[in-house]
């Protein structure tokens, strides 16, 4: 039997040979997930023949340490037999030591990239990855395009993938999209945002537009409204420097949350092409307004944990975390109404929730329908039914459920919910591809389906930009919860109209 995963992944759309070029090969993120991933591709057989990967930063490294660098984060974070694999690939990595700011270093890789050509076969194919921190970006950027490493000629492409955040408001995400665009046409700019890559978030997709007994109901006239939550149990994990410049809102919310938002949201795409799906969504952010300072403090709530208890084990607030400072006034906590008006969801409300902190990690959309028109068993004393609800689990658990109301064995009509569960670990085995694998192969094939536009980066920016401003204006300060609950007692107010927030 082949690998399951391997199935998952491939399709007739082959990789063609290129060298992948990583910029911060030394950090977090190239150890715990992108050099994993590619171990993981490449045990599938799905890496070209002509495959290199190029490291590029500014520690020095002697003879094949730098393999062995990533060494350890393959054997934590890979899966299968990632360790063996790499070693049994360690010729195909090389590094290039230079400062980021240093016109030389982008010559010196230039060359390297032409030998690597000659002795790994790779084409002259580059795909280049941001894994630095962003202010890193510009210069990057900048000196990619007068080294003429971003220049595509002869057959040859050229790509770059950049991480989030992408930008920290409309401002600087423009500013940031002028910067790639003078060296880098849209088609060659791949935009990650890991969520996308998720196996379950793309099933939003088949769900709706594979299935012809949601699509149908998939509106306002059925829907009540649409929960997206986000909830992580941790706090900050040394990231308190960052996460006083972001807060939950421009970490999670701008990015992830509004992402899943617009598969929820799009109408059907003409086709399953790049441009196509990425229409649509654009079209549901462009129908989302603005919010003015007075609508922002109606349709949002911001929340701090303090000191509390998570599985049973005491930990700090927010202000107790390294980077934070004492009297931070930075959300950790954000619930926010939203709505999509247009034809199919005028007058159904979107909430977005995301929190450090929580009870559980979790992240979930949670699709209401709205209740019969008729009670017609509330003679019965069962008149008080939930709504059924239609559960999207991304994380943990994969799957799809749905909730609804049968009547209890026995002589009178007793009515009880239950629940109709699929989830991807019982129905194909095993676990799903990591996103970074998927993703990671979409932009060396040269698929941006995945991947944010630039018109999709600054319509969420824009939507996000008045929420933050509106809460300067009105003095909006985020509301005390403590930590291991699912936040501020006033979030459960924002739902209105005699509903609540799911409890995973």
């Amino acid at each position: 039997m082949g690998n399951p995963l391997a199935d998952e992944l491939s399709s007739s759309r082959r990789a063609k040979p290129c060298a992948l070029v990583i910029f911060g090969a030394t950090g977090d993120l190239t150890r715990r997930k992108l050099v994993p991933a590619l171990m993981g591709l490449a045990q599938d057989g799905l890496l070209p023949t002509g495959f290199a990967v190029v490291g590029f930063a500014r520690r020095a490294f002697e003879g094949p340490a730098f393999v062995d660098e990533l060494r350890d984060g393959v054997k934590q974070h890979s899966r299968g037999r990632g360790e063996e694999t790499l070693t049994a690939m360690q010729e195909a990595f090389s590094y290039v030591q230079a400062e980021y700011d240093d016109p030389a270093g982008y010559q010196k890789l230039k060359a390297h990239l032409e030998e690597i050509d000659k002795a790994r076969g790779t084409q002259g194919n580059r795909v280049f990855y941001l894994a630095t921190p962003p202010s890193a970006y510009s210069t990057i950027l900048e000196h990619l395009r007068a080294s003429g490493l971003s220049t595509e000629a002869g057959g040859r492409f050229a790509r770059v993938i950049v991480e989030k955040p992408f930008g920290r408001d409309l401002p600087s995400a423009r500013a940031l999209n002028e910067q790639v665009a003078a060296g880098f046409k849209e088609r060659q700019v791949f935009r990650i945002d890991h969520y996308l890559g998720k196996e379950t978030v793309q099933n939003i997709l088949v769900l709706r537009f594979a299935n012809g007994i949601f699509e149908p109901l998939w509106n306002e006239k059925f829907i009540d409204h649409v929960q997206i939550t986000v909830a992580e149990a941790i706090g900050v994990e040394g990231r308190g420097a960052y996460f006083e410049e972001a807060g939950i809102i421009r970490d999670m919310i701008q990015n992830h949350l509004l992402q899943v938002l617009t598969l929820v949201a799009m109408d059907p795409p003409a086709a399953l092409g790049a441009d196509a799906v990425r229409d649509e969504k654009v079209k549901v952010l462009r129908a989302i307004r603005s919010l003015t300072p007075d609508e922002v403090a109606e349709t949002t709530v911001r929340g701090q944990y303090t000191a509390g208890f998570q599985a049973g084990q005491e930990v700090p607030g927010y202000h107790d975390e390294l980077g934070v400072a004492k009297d931070s006034k930075v959300e950790t906590f954000a619930a926010v109404k939203l709505q999509i008006e247009n034809w199919r969801w005028g007058g159904t409300p979107f909430f977005l929730r995301s929190a450090k902190r929580m009870p559980r990690r979790v992240t979930e959309v949670a699709i209401h329908f709205k209740s019969p028109p008729h009670r017609l068993f509330a003679a019965t004393g069962c008149g008080n039914l939930d709504q059924n609800i239609l559960l999207v689990r991304i994380q943990p658990d994969e799957g799809v459920s749905i909730r609804f109301g049968s009547k209890v064995p026995g002589p009178d009509y007793r009515i009880r919910d239950v629940r109709m569960d699929f989830r991807y670990g019982m129905a194909f085995g095993g676990s799903t591809a990591d996103a970074y694998e998927r993703l990671l192969l979409d932009a060396i094939v040269g698929d941006s389906t995945l991947f944010a536009r630039r018109d999709e980066v600054e319509e969420a920016w824009r939507i996000v930009d008045a929420i933050v401003s509106g809460w300067a204006a009105k003095g909006i300060e985020p509301e005390r919860y403590e930590a291991g609950t699912w936040g501020p007692d006033l979030a459960d107010q924002l739902l209105g109209d005699g509903r609540e927030w799911r409890r995973p």
